[in-house]
C-alpha cells in the first residue's frame, strides 16, 4: 500500500527534524504532488535562512530529492498536476478552507486513491491539510501531532 506524503512529510526524509522517524519508518511508496518539487526545495532554503541549514546543505538536499525522483526504482512516485486535480483544489479550497498548494497536495491524493486503489494514508505535520485529509476519509501519519 502506497502513502500520500505532502511536503511537510517529505522534507523530514532528508532533514532529522521532529517527526523524522515516522517518515523515515515508511515502507510503502511514497507518493506525493508534482507541486512538491517546488514545495521541498522551498521548505530547505527556508531552512537555510533561517539558520538551520547551510547553502550548500540546501542544494544537496534539494538535489537528493530529485535523484530520489528520478529513480525508476525510487520509493516516491509524482502525481501530475492536471486540469481535474486543480478542479478538485478549487473545491478543497472552499469546502476545507485551505491554502491553495495544500489543497492542491489533497486532490492529488484522492486523485491518486481513486487511481491507485489502496492508498487510504496520508502524511502531513500542517494540522489544517491534516484535518482536510481525515475529513477526505484518509487515515493521518503521525496518526497525532505532539
Amino acid at each position: 500500500m502506497s502513502v500520500y506524503a505532502d511536503s511537510s512529510a517529505l522534507v523530514k526524509l532528508y532533514v532529522p527534524e521532529r517527526g523524522h522517524e515516522q517518515i523515515r519508518a515508511i515502507t510503502s511508496t511514497l507518493v506525493t504532488a508534482e507541486i512538491s518539487r517546488v514545495e521541498l526545495a522551498s521548505a530547505l532554503w527556508r531552512k537555510h535562512r533561517m539558520g538551520e541549514l547551510d547553502p550548500s546543505d540546501a542544494h544537496t538536499l534539494t538535489a537528493r530529492f530529485e535523484a530520489d525522483l528520478d529513480d525508476p526504482v525510487g520509493d516516491i512516485a509524482l502525481v501530475a498536476t492536471n486540469p481535474s486535480i486543480l478542479d478538485a483544489a478549487l473545491d478543497m479550497v472552499a469546502r476545507h478552507g485551505l491554502r491553495a498548494y495544500d489543497a492542491v497536495q489533497l486532490a492529488s491524493a484522492v486523485e491518486a486513491r481513486t487511481q491507485l486503489g489502496g492508498l487510504e494514508r496520508f502524511a502531513a505535520f500542517d494540522n489544517d491539510l491534516r484535518a482536510a485529509a481525515s475529513a477526505e476519509r484518509f487515515g493521518l501519519i503521525p496518526a497525532t501531532l505532539g
